[in-house]
């Protein structure tokens, strides 16, 4: 990895090109009523709408170079209709786009003013982050029990709870049996309940409220998707590893495997806990770089940092207890399309549109950043088909 060299336009605290931008509120964004400009300026200056830490990368750089080979025409069929990756970019509003095969970019582009520079919100693609780390602090011994450690041990305001005795498997899978409603758009769900407590910035206030949830099934034997389950992680593996997520990724991750370039991470309270399942800013280059740890096996030179067989535990569909399959592992989706499946590729995605594609088979990294109109059900092609027909496209290549 070459030294670092100085980008007058690389996103540091004091220049960053987007700063200067009008921003919405995260209200409206959760709730899709952002104007297409006004979301395309909050999406990229997340940082400014909740205090944040700074996830810092080092002096060098892992290089991602560009292959001589063009990536190729590329279409999906859906409904009947043909579609090229023009037509994609336009209808899924589309704002960067990085295919990686091999450790070589394949395709790059950028929309609406974004850049290398620019830093996307993650949304829900940090879930995938936050799990990652826990595979870490268990590599790490800081998990001593590993994934069957107790909530409660390790949270002390959900001692009394009705997560006291899940375990860390079953909050990775979102199967701790604690009623949860995740609709967005919705004022009165759960989860606008957990942006209400975000908003508030009050130490203690989102696991407050995880606190007075009900149980509604035994654990491990039903899958609810849950943004709250994974704040409780993010207080379980920040407690375990004695700092900061943000100062964790970055010693272990961030630095070591050579991103290019600062992210920040959302804080549930200032100098708190970060949120462990949304408000990573960070470049398209950076996630398919963090994509591209996976496909090397979850190693940075030549030394693991995950347990034996996490990789593929975590991303592959999962069994909960009873017998009950589900398309999810820990915090990442698993391929939900035939190809996908056939292929054990896997994701991490985020409303408006955000994606993390990841298939080892095919050495292949795609990564989305997007600017939908409303969080759920605005992707006019689906992403997973589109990722399919670039994987089927690079089969032979």
């Amino acid at each position: 990895m070459p030294a670092r060299s100085h980008d007058p336009n690389a996103p540091t605290a004091d220049a960053y090109r987007h700063a200067a931008e009008p921003i919405g509120s995260v209200t409206d964004a959760y709730s899709g009523r952002l104007a297409p400009d006004l979301a395309v300026s909050t999406y990229r200056n997340i940082q400014r709408l909740f205090p944040s830490r700074t996830i810092a990368a080092g002096a060098a750089v892992r290089e991602l170079p560009r292959s001589p080979r063009a990536l190729g025409e590329i279409s999906v069929v859906q409904g009947g209709e043909h579609y090229d990756l023009y037509d994609y970019l336009a209808l899924n509003s589309v704002t960067g786009l990085l295919v990686l095969h091999r450790g070589q970019i394949r395709y790059e582009t950028y929309q609406r003013g974004n850049g290398p520079d620019t830093r996307w919100m993650s949304m829900s693609v940090a879930k995938s982050v936050t799990s990652t780390l826990a595979g870490m602090a268990i590599h790490d011994g800081a998990i001593a029990e590993g994934l069957a450690a107790r909530v409660g041990d390790y949270v002390p305001a959900l001692a009394d709870s009705a997560y006291t005795a899940v375990i860390l498997r079953e909050l990775l899978l979102m199967a701790s049996g604690v009623g949860w409603n995740e609709t967005y758009t919705d004022p009165g769900s759960d989860r606008r309940a957990l942006l209400a407590a975000q908003l508030e910035q009050r130490p203690g206030a989102a696991m407050a409220l995880m606190a007075t949830l009900p149980r509604v099934a035994p654990p491990g034997t039903r899958h609810n998707y849950s943004t709250g389950e994974t704040q409780i992680l993010a207080e379980m593996v920040s407690r375990a590893v004695g700092r900061p997520l943000a100062d964790y990724l970055a010693q272990k991750l961030w630095q070591p495997y050579g991103m290019e370039a600062d992210a920040s991470w959302w804080l549930a309270s200032p100098q708190g806990v970060e949120i462990g399942g949304s408000g990573i800013a960070a470049t398209l280059r950076d996630y398919a770089r963090f994509g591209q740890f996976l496909i090397e096996g979850g190693r940075v030179a030549g030394a693991s940092l995950l347990p034996a067989g996490w990789i593929a535990e975590a991303t592959q569909p999962s069994v909960l207890a009873g017998g009950e399959s589900i398309d999810y592992g820990y915090m990442w989706w698993s391929g939900w399309t035939e190809p996908s499946r056939r292929d054990r590729a896997f994701a991490a995605r985020g409303i408006h549109g955000q994606y993390l594609y990841v298939n080892p088979r095919r050495e292949l990294v795609i990564v989305q950043h997007a600017a939908a109109p409303k969080p759920m059900g605005r992707m006019v092609i689906e992403p997973m088909s589109l990722f399919d027909a670039i994987a089927a496209a690079l089969a032979n290549d």
